[in-house]
């Protein structure tokens, strides 16, 4: 954000939230958009490809700007890209994405859609929610057709001068004519929503300036009007990991590819450096709070996690599991105890035919991403059984030991329960 978005002084309370917040990278038209957002109901989308069944936190700041446009009057477009997803968006990739068939596309759509209705009011009013799939537009396309009237008018040259294509190929690696095309498509997408929805804004990360600026230029060439683009930062956390990542793999938005106490975990776990930033960019706490929370010291801080924690899985899952999750975070840091809410690893009898080591509970139970990782933690001191320091990457398990319940913990933080069933 530059000095002038800085002292610009908004007219909608939607560019207002998004300035203050942190959302705020560039935007084509700053003082076009906000009287937009001041006069009227502004469509905005921002368009999620179907790579997997399930969104993880990485796209959790896109999803809270279109949730703070519909809370501010606008309405927010949920853009599945059905599409796209099968051609694959090479921004800043080092290598081109695998290429998903359409019943796999489908199956990663109906996953994510759960994860939606948890952050916007669909309906059919003037600020709801709307979720369209751009295979709708794109897989009607006639080729010949397409190129004659969309691609006329794109500049091969600009399109090469785009940072997102030229770090590729200054890395001399390969950008396939299929990926080229995705930038093309990705335009014509918000052309399609102006059409059919009136969409005057796209957003996206800052990744995707490049692309949005693309669809800007295509709606006023082919239909001569004025739409709007925004991006927020790249985010990193203040140790410079990307966003999304945990220890033990992607944080997923869906409690059937994460558990919801593994999700408050990993808000709980958040530095003491990111507090009031993640607090005014993923909860909805006035900004004097977030300020206040962020600015304790010491011991003090913990609370603050605590409570960015609870937002956080409150608006993801609900009010319900972010408190069980703080109830079993209690019971295993404070008292030393199991907590309900564990992640749970269920054996049964035919798993443990011929025993289970230790090595592998670490490996099933997610605590370790394999063999050779459980077995580093372990010789490192870094693993614990039932809070007793563990040292045998090796010893058996059988139905006996496990008759009860087995706490493993890897490192100060991360805990699991191993169960058997019947």
């Amino acid at each position: 954000m530059d000095q002038a978005q800085m002292t610009y002084h908004p007219k909608s309370d939607f560019i207002a939230v998004i300035r203050d917040r942190g959302f705020l990278a560039d935007c084509t038209d700053l003082q076009g958009l906000d009287e937009a957002a001041a006069k009227g109901v502004v469509p905005g989308y921002i368009g999620f490809d179907a790579t997997a069944t399930s969104l993880h936190v990485g796209s959790l700041i896109q999803i809270m700007m279109l949730r703070w446009l519909q809370k501010t009057g606008g309405k927010p477009i949920v853009l599945m890209g059905g599409g796209t997803t099968k051609v694959g968006d090479p921004s800043f990739r080092a290598e081109e994405r695998p290429l998903l068939t359409p019943e796999q596309i489908d199956g990663n759509i109906a996953g994510i859609r759960q994860v939606f209705t948890s952050y916007f009011s669909f309906g059919d009013g003037p600020s709801d929610a709307l979720m369209v799939n751009n295979a709708e537009w794109l897989d009607q396309l006639n080729y010949l057709d397409f190129l004659r009237d969309i691609g006329r008018h794109f500049s091969v040259n600009r399109m090469l001068s785009f940072e997102s294509v030229k770090s590729r190929l200054d890395r001399e690696q390969s950008l396939s004519f299929l990926e080229f095309n995705y930038m093309i498509l990705q335009a014509y997408d918000f052309l399609e929503l102006n059409r059919r929805y009136g969409c005057l804004l796209q957003m996206g990360g800052s990744d995707q300036w490049g692309n949005i600026v693309n669809g800007i230029d295509l709606t006023r060439r082919v239909e001569d009007r004025q739409v709007f683009g925004l991006t927020s930062p790249l985010l990193t956390t203040s140790d410079g990991k990307k966003m999304g990542k945990s220890a033990s793999g992607a944080v997923w938005l869906n409690a059937d590819m994460l558990s919801t106490y593994e999700f408050w975990q990993f808000w709980r776990n958040t530095t003491d450096a990111d507090v009031e930033r993640f607090l005014k960019l993923y909860t909805e706490l006035p900004l004097d709070e977030c300020a206040r929370l962020g600015a304790l010291g010491g011991a003090e801080i913990n609370e603050a996690k605590i409570v960015l924690a609870n937002e956080v899985t409150t608006l993801a899952h609900g009010a319900d599991a972010a408190r069980a999750a703080e109830v079993t975070a209690r019971e295993v840091f404070e008292k030393g105890g199991i907590g309900d809410d564990l992640p749970t690893l269920a054996l049964t009898p035919d798993d443990l035919r011929d025993g289970i080591s230790l090595a592998q509970l670490f490996v099933r139970s997610g605590l370790a991403g394999s063999g050779k990782e459980a077995k580093r933690l372990i010789a490192e001191g870094g693993a614990r059984v039932d809070d007793a320091p563990a040292t045998d990457a090796g010893q058996m398990f059988d139905a006996t030991r496990l008759a009860n319940p087995v706490k493993l913990t890897a490192g100060k933080k991360r805990h699991a329960l191993v169960t058997l069933t019947s």
